[in-house]
């Protein structure tokens, strides 16, 4: 929430919001411009210029979903990134943002396993090709998918409008996920967020398949406090990837619906954090960061790869330029998607729905949200091999 003074925005009250997405790992030149055309944003950044496309698949050539992917250095026992495959059986690597700069290794071993299955290759840095390939003799094929769809919601004073418009979308937006092809099991959860000194800093609700229990959870969420413009993102992203306990082969999509960044500093934290994620923590997966140490959000969206869940980022009007940052770096890396509100005038938030946005996008096209959220669900779930 912004300072009282900044605050009197109002986000239109019409039933209707629209809302734009754009993929940053479909058109990556263009995210990769828009990373350059704002060097010297005060964020946690990282490398993500060199990637590359894993894609696993099982013996008769169906992507693997939920593998777990381990990348480790030439000689080395603990890997220093770990991942989980997505419903089309694919994961975007990227060395440089999570190998110390000190280190330029040309070639990575690439391990992964899914339940007694497992294989290993080698990743070649700086080799053109379309996608690494990995072929498991696990097969992949299910009979009803399974999704865990948890919403991270920045619960401070800015934000009522938009926590009013999901209470009263929640119904019917469930419902036309419950009827998507397949008829998903689906498991809802919460992580509520506010700030430092506010009534609390987290609250997290776990995944319960009683959409009525969730929709009481979500019912009870009211918007207050803030004060300035970082939240407690950090620490909902961490609760995201260590509080909740998700259910194994599940979709795992991470909702994000904020309209502020991150603290960039320690906000408020005594502990500091890990020394830039390099270099596994002791006893601790490498990115998952280590216990006691102050959650930041680069660290933690390593950690939301590892456990597989994408994220889709939806900036609420006000979102700043540093807050757009974070937002497409959480769901470029994770392979999800930047979601934004549209207006008819992308200056002022008041103006009802539209199509103009104060973003930094190109190309995108507008839906109301709930459509955008069902769609994004239906993609996702839609790829999985089915018997």
């Amino acid at each position: 929430m912004r300072p009282a003074q900044e605050t009197q925005r109002v986000a239109p009250r019409q039933a209707t919001v629209t809302a734009g997405m754009v993929d940053d790992n479909a058109d990556f030149g263009e995210y990769l411009a828009y990373r350059q055309r704002n060097v010297g944003l005060p964020v946690r950044d990282r490398d993500v210029a060199e990637r590359y496309l894993l894609e696993v698949t099982d013996a008769a050539g169906r992507p693997v979903h939920d593998a777990e992917v381990a990348v480790q250095r030439a000689g080395r026992h603990e890997p220093v990134a770990w991942a989980r495959t997505d419903t089309a059986g694919r994961v975007w690597l990227h060395p440089r943002a999570f190998l110390s700069p000190s280190l330029d290794d040309r070639a990575l071993g690439v391990a992964v396993r899914k339940g007694s299955a497992w294989a290993r290759t080698t990743l070649v840095r700086g080799e053109q090709r379309a996608a690494l390939q990995v072929r498991l003799g696990q097969g992949s094929v299910v009979q009803r998918p399974r999704l865990d769809l948890v919403f991270l919601i920045d619960a401070t004073g800015s934000m009522g409008d938009e926590i009013a418009k999901l209470k009263a979308s929640m119904h019917a937006m469930s419902q036309q996920i419950a009827q998507l092809p397949g008829q998903p099991d689906i498991c809802y959860g919460l992580v509520a967020y506010r700030d430092r000194g506010d009534a609390f800093l987290t609250r997290t609700h776990d995944f319960t398949d009683d959409l009525g229990a969730f929709q009481g959870v979500l019912g009870r969420v009211q918007a207050g406090g803030g004060g300035d413009t970082p939240e407690a993102l950090n620490e909902a992203l961490h609760e995201t990837g260590h509080g909740l306990c998700g259910r194994t082969l599940a979709a795992r999509l991470g909702g994000l619906v904020a309209d502020a960044p991150p603290h960039l500093d320690d906000g408020g934290c005594t502990e500091p954090p890990e020394a830039e994620g390099f270099g596994p923590p002791r006893g601790q997966r490498p990115g998952l960061g280590r216990p006691g140490a102050c959650p930041q959000y680069d660290l933690d969206m390593q950690a939301a790869l590892a456990k597989g869940i994408k994220l889709f980022a939806v900036g609420a009007s006000g979102l700043d330029p540093v807050g757009e940052y974070v937002f497409r770096q959480m769901a470029q890396y994770t392979a999800g998607r930047f979601v934004f509100l549209t207006y008819k005038d992308a200056a002022d938030p008041g103006s009802g729905p539209g199509t103009q946005t104060p973003h930094d996008v190109r190309g995108y096209s507008v839906q109301t949200l709930d459509r955008l959220i069902v769609k994004l669900v239906g993609d996702e779930l839609a790829r999985l091999p089915r018997g």
